[in-house]
């Protein structure tokens, strides 16, 4: 559990900073599936510190999904916009309402129940056709960021938001489908969901950041990361909470996801600091 929150930190104080450098960057050309969006971010300092912390956060989510169940992960991760949140009123002196630091705390009464409610993760290795499956779902995620290219702004955003948010789904479910570290995993589908899954995350929601609403697109995200993987981890990978505890998780992942859904407009920095900062 504290990897996972450590990862939160790590996500959400890197989202400040790589939504700041997608803002700042060229526009590009408007597709869902912009790589040369990336190359330009990637030139700025901020998006390649941001990597970094994504890199670290990355590490201790595997730890985590090693040890608690899938659905305390996304409800961690989903958490880190109350980072985000808090490291935007520390340093660019966002102010806050009430409430949205209500949110904040809304946010960490949910993970303190899950934290008490998580049983250990579950014993299931996945089938091969769910690691097969996987890796469409990957596919799925890409061929949706095409597609939503031409769609208007707001819905542009959601979509996106959305398929960002399966795609780190797809990236928690398959961390737990990797049996070993060995030769033999390169025979694993469920590697490559994770990597085109991760890859398809990252670019989607640097195009969903770098135009349209911010609000939608991290909902949609928010929503995309915590639902769908706990439903598998539940269903298919045998996560159990502990013992007659199994309403407090569902009413704990519950406050967790509606606090952060909350909080959806910290998925990056208020507009004057990203045109008042120099690129």
């Amino acid at each position: 559990m504290v990897c996972a929150l450590g990862a939160a930190v790590c996500f959400g104080t890197a989202s400040v900073l790589q939504a700041m450098a997608a803002r700042a960057a060229e526009p590009g050309t408007g597709s869902g599936v912009d790589a040369a969006l990336l190359l330009r971010a990637a030139r700025q300092w901020r998006y390649v510190a941001g990597l970094g912390l994504d890199a670290a956060g990355f590490v201790l989510q595997i730890v985590a999904l090693r040890h608690v169940p899938i659905y305390t992960v996304g409800a961690a991760l989903a958490a880190s916009l109350a980072v985000t949140a808090v490291v935007s009123a520390r340093l660019l002196h966002v102010r806050l309402s009430g409430a949205e630091w209500g949110a904040v705390g809304v946010v960490c009464a949910g993970l303190a129940m899950l934290a008490l409610a998580s049983g250990e993760e579950g014993s299931g290795t996945g089938s091969f056709a769910l690691k097969v499956g996987l890796l469409v779902v990957a596919g799925l995620v890409l061929l949706v960021g095409v597609v939503a290219g031409g769609l208007p702004d707001r819905s542009r955003a959601l979509v996106l938001g959305l398929a960002a948010g399966t795609g780190f789904g797809v990236v928690e479910v398959a961390v737990r489908l990797i049996d070993d570290v060995s030769l033999a995993m390169f025979a694993n589908p469920a590697l490559y969901a994770l990597l085109l899954g991760g890859g398809a995350a990252f670019l989607l929601l640097t195009s969903a950041l770098q135009r349209g609403s911010v609000t939608v697109a991290t909902a949609g995200m928010v929503i995309g990361e915590t639902i769908g993987p706990a439903v598998v981890g539940v269903a298919w990978l045998g996560d159990r909470t502990r013992e007659g505890l199994t309403w407090l998780a569902v009413l704990g992942f519950a406050v967790a996801v509606a606090g952060a859904l909350a909080l959806a407009r910290f998925g990056e920095p208020p507009q004057t600091e990203r045109e008042t900062e120099p690129a």
